[in-house]
């Protein structure tokens, strides 16, 4: 047997424990959406403390083992978790920024694949924050890096394409520095770097 033909049976065994557990949590949780449903849950906060007491984990445990679920190798073990546990656009903005520009780049080297691409891009545009502007252009520079960008960009729908232009409306507008905080200097000197990106960005992504 050639040393390519060995099988890793530690890394299939990782892959299956993986596997197991998101399996199984997502149907705990679709047996706690269905108690909820009976028994008229009053808010999502009731729902979501019914959900993790049913699983028998205490909170952080729960909350920390939702967090680590998402820790994706390929990507299609992203495309699989994106849409089967990420459902919301706040988990999914989380998502995006939790994995980074750079793990984003390594999972899709080749290719972000169809629809992917715009999804991602609503979410960021509806969820991102001032303080995460600098993460927001990394992952954006990243994306533009994968194989077939431009392609995937002219496939987008209308509606992305505007999630995407109302994204670089946002980050534009938050490039004003603070009077408060870091001396007047350094926020220049951080914002000249941030704006060179993203005038880099706004042609790469057709909207110069």
């Amino acid at each position: 047997m050639k040393r390519n033909d060995v099988i890793n049976f530690k890394a299939l065994e990782n892959e299956l424990q993986a596997a197991l557990i998101a399996d199984e949590k997502y149907k705990r949780e679709n047996a706690a959406k269905l108690r909820a449903v009976e028994q008229k849950v009053a808010s999502y906060e009731e729902f979501r403390s019914r959900s993790w007491k049913s699983s028998g984990l205490s909170f952080l445990s729960f909350v920390i083992q939702e967090k680590m679920l998402f820790q994706p190798e390929t990507s299609a073990e992203f495309y699989r978790d994106w849409r089967r546990h990420l459902r919301s656009g706040p988990e999914r903005y989380e998502a995006l920024l939790q994995l980074g520009g750079p793990k984003l780049s390594r999972l899709f080297q080749m290719d972000v694949g169809f629809g992917l691409l715009g999804e991602m891009l609503v979410a960021l545009a509806d969820h991102v924050r001032p303080a995460d502007r600098w993460a927001v252009l990394g992952i954006l520079h990243s994306l533009a890096s994968t194989g077939r960008f431009t392609l995937n960009l002219s496939l987008m729908s209308h509606a992305e394409r505007e999630s995407c232009r109302a994204l670089f409306q946002k980050l534009q507008a938050m490039g004003t520095p603070s009077p408060e905080g870091q001396g007047l200097g350094e926020q220049l000197g951080g914002l000249q770097e941030e704006e060179g990106l993203l005038q880099e960005l706004l042609m790469l992504y057709h909207l110069d």
